[in-house]
């Protein structure tokens, strides 16, 4: 047998992380690794990540985004 025992462990090409305060507030966004942008809404992720040339068509798959501290509608510190 070839099959692993553990499960496969994706890694997403887009972090986003969590709110930080500000006016706007405003997120930090990653890809592969590298902070690409400070977004302050949800067009915002999607538009740096079509920049980079990714196209993403559901964020709430979380092998395409991962998000840090609260999920695509937060915008605001708690």
């Amino acid at each position: 047998m070839t099959e692993i025992a553990s499960p496969h462990l994706s890694y997403p090409r887009i972090v986003v992380l969590g709110v930080q305060p500000g006016k706007p507030p405003f997120r930090i966004m990653e890809i592969d690794g590298e902070v690409v942008a400070r977004v302050e809404a949800l067009i915002d992720v999607l538009t740096t990540a079509a920049a980079y040339g990714i196209t993403v068509h559901d964020l709430d798959d979380p092998a395409v985004v991962r998000w840090v501290g609260g999920d695509k509608l937060t915008w605001i510190p708690r």
